[in-house]
């Protein structure tokens, strides 16, 4: 479900160490399925003009497009929707409520619908346009334009049932950086969009290995720390508590088994979470430990304490954090 924006979405840009380099024009890992959805974080160049995200046929210059989503800053600003087949465009959709600024961070989610791709933009559903041309005919996606991108996620959606699912992936480096996740086995539940903060998740089925947990969000100016507990609902004991504590710049990490907590993780190859900032954490859970990406770099694992580890049916979140995606 996606919810409504609450309060008001920071425009405050982040510039990240790894920028995706344009135009980025790659395959589609798996193809285009029902159920996915292609998360897209970027800065809206100060100077832009229009900029495009295209799901096309094939690779090249004359491919054709199932879907062209195009905002143009032009004297009447608006975004054009359209698609191409056999080498021409088809009938073009416009909206003139314009939900991108310059200079301004966003982030655009594409979701594949059984009818539709769903487009929203900063949390807030933006527009909804008919499939023209047969999903599995999509191989990959291409954006460009007056814009700095930051990361593109693929997200869910079942694959196909001759290919095996794949282990979540994340690639981070100056020319590459997305994330995979495959949906089977690693994600069970619909992303949420915008949730409000706490929030307590409910992990159907359990912690199980390979599974991977996305939490995307916002460091407010004034924050002081927040936490997020991977927990056992039945017995209150956490087998996992991260808990960034922007007063002493540190990521602390622990865990709390019967009734006590355990010693103290703070070591960390570079600190995410500053004030102002957005975070990308992808949280994996291994058969001897949890291993935790930021941003798309490796920032720590936490070997299991908590022996039935399989038991924790929670993910809470709580304090001074602003969240836009999480999928658990």
């Amino acid at each position: 479900m996606v919810r409504a924006a609450i309060g008001r979405w920071p425009l405050r840009p982040l510039i990240q160490p790894h920028l995706q380099t344009l135009p980025y024009r790659n395959p589609i890992p798996g193809g285009l399925r029902v159920g996915m959805s292609i998360y897209i974080q970027g800065v809206a160049s100060e100077h832009m003009k229009r900029f495009f995200v295209n799901f096309e046929v094939g690779q090249g210059q004359g491919a054709d497009v199932a879907f062209h989503f195009n905002p143009r800053f032009d004297g009447w600003d608006k975004v054009v929707f359209n698609s191409k087949q056999n080498g021409s465009w088809g009938n073009e959709e416009r909206k003139t409520s314009m939900p991108f600024r310059k200079g301004a961070a966003f982030e655009l989610v594409f979701m594949v619908m059984t009818e539709h791709f769903k487009v929203v933009v900063n949390g807030t559903p933006f527009h909804e346009f008919k499939h023209r041309i047969p999903l599995q005919m999509v191989t990959h996606l291409h954006v460009d334009g007056d814009l700095m991108l930051q990361s593109i996620n693929f997200i869910g959606g079942q694959p196909p049932s001759n290919q095996m699912p794949m282990p979540a992936q994340a690639h981070s480096s100056p020319g590459q950086y997305y994330q995979q996740q495959s949906r089977l086995p690693t994600m069970e539940g619909p992303p949420a969009f915008n949730p409000p903060v706490p929030f307590n998740g409910r992990l159907q089925g359990g912690l199980i290995a390979r599974r991977t947990i996305i939490i995307k969000g916002y460091i407010p100016p004034t924050a002081k720390s927040f936490v997020i507990n991977f927990k056992v609902g039945s017995s209150g004991d956490v087998a996992l508590h991260i808990n960034p504590r922007m007063t002493e710049g540190a990521v602390v990490r622990n865990s709390f088994v019967n009734g006590s907590w355990g010693s103290e993780e703070r070591k960390v190859s570079y600190n995410p979470f500053g004030p102002g900032q957005f975070f990308d954490l992808s949280i994996r859970c291994g058969a001897d430990r949890f291993k935790v990406y930021a941003n798309g770099q490796h920032l720590f694992d936490f070997s299991h304490r908590l022996s039935a580890f399989q038991r924790v049916d929670l993910v809470e979140i709580h304090g001074d954090v602003t969240l836009s995606y999480v999928q658990i």
